[in-house]
């Protein structure tokens, strides 16, 4: 089944704000909108990775970058105010699941308030038509089913970062019933699943960290080998994002949550992929844990996009090999001395030929 093309047309000179534009995923947002022709601002903190994309690809050049933190509203509502975006993308947050148990009131205060900051910043701002925040996969209460999650499953989380972002959840409804639905803004939230893709340098993410070790000659010590996540690489789920937010914006009333992923086959273990990869990258060791240590993770965890797909149009284009061929090519490329934002812009170039 094709999927929908971006629509160029909607995106040339729209006024656009993304919110951690210094991130992995809001580095690669911002690159790609900028290339449709958006005018493209953004707000984050100074990257914490060493290396960074938003650095290596020189993604402050290609918008208008401010660095604030979201959680001081008086300055975050100033920056909207003078933006006067048209189209928001909210990324803006506490990523890591481990660092959560380790500040876990810093982890609620960012995805929590920093989302309810923003909502309450988009009041009756008269230039806004759509608003398009990113969540995550881990908002679903996880009972380790055998089935994938869908939309109106239940919402909790065990740990920090999840509960943070199941309660961003019920902020991102109540505004938008409350206030920006009445406003004539479109809101809608987006779940995807766990993004691999070159230029992450986070911290406890198995591909990350599986470069650092291969590069260092040193082995990754896999912790759960046989959980099972939604691997995606980073231009699906942004891409879906792209779609939803031109869907909204012309009609409001598909305003909802949608689960962005891969179309489940099989289930891929931490184990599978870290193997792909491996043989992808050409070298490296990995040690698989035989027991499972440390804090409290989900095994088993995917999801059900149904209705993107039928509500939307949107089809993942990627396979999982070729996902993790990209992956591994760009990191083996970078790490040779190749320019970051060409890799970048040769895998959009990939992605956008796919039909």
């Amino acid at each position: 089944m094709k999927t929908k093309q971006l629509n160029r047309n909607f995106w040339k000179g729209k006024r656009v704000l993304v919110t951690g534009h210094t991130g992995f995923k809001g580095g690669w947002l911002t690159l790609w909108l900028y290339r449709l022709g958006a005018k493209v601002s953004g707000i984050g903190m100074k990257p914490d990775t060493e290396p960074s994309l938003f650095e290596l690809a020189k993604i402050e050049q290609l918008c208008d970058s401010h660095f604030c933190d979201i959680r001081n509203q008086e300055a975050l509502c100033a920056i909207i105010r003078n933006v006067q975006p048209e189209v928001v993308f909210h990324l803006a947050a506490q990523p890591l699941v481990r660092y959560s148990y380790k500040e876990p009131v810093e982890t609620f205060s960012t995805n929590v308030m920093g989302t309810a900051y923003l909502l309450e910043a988009l009041r009756d701002l008269e230039s806004i038509k759509s608003v398009v925040i990113v969540t995550t996969d881990k908002v679903y209460r996880n009972n380790e089913w055998q089935w994938p999650y869908r939309e109106n499953d239940a919402l909790g989380g065990h740990d920090p970062y999840s509960a943070s972002k199941a309660a961003s959840e019920f902020i991102i409804s109540s505004y938008r019933d409350s206030f920006l639905a009445k406003q004539g803004v479109a809101v809608a939230s987006a779940r995807a699943g766990n993004v691999i893709g070159g230029g992450d340098w986070s911290a406890d993410r198995l591909i990350p960290d599986a470069i650092r070790a291969w590069q260092k000659g040193r082995s990754i010590e896999v912790r759960y080998p046989n959980a099972v996540r939604p691997w995606q690489h980073v231009l699906e789920p942004l891409f879906g994002y792209m779609i939803l937010a031109e869907q909204i914006s012309t009609k409001i009333s598909l305003a909802d949550s949608y689960n962005f992923g891969p179309i489940t086959q099989k289930p891929v273990t931490v184990s599978c992929l870290i193997d792909l990869a491996r043989k992808n990258y050409g070298n490296g060791k990995v040690t698989h844990s035989k027991e499972i240590r440390g804090l409290n993770e989900a095994e088993l965890l995917e999801l059900d996009i149904a209705k993107a797909r039928k509500v939307l149009g949107y089809n993942p284009r990627l396979k999982l090999a070729d996902e993790i061929k990209l992956t591994m090519n760009w990191y083996r490329s970078q790490h040779k001395g190749f320019n970051s934002r060409e890799l970048c812009n040769n895998d959009i170039d990939t992605y956008e030929a796919l039909q």
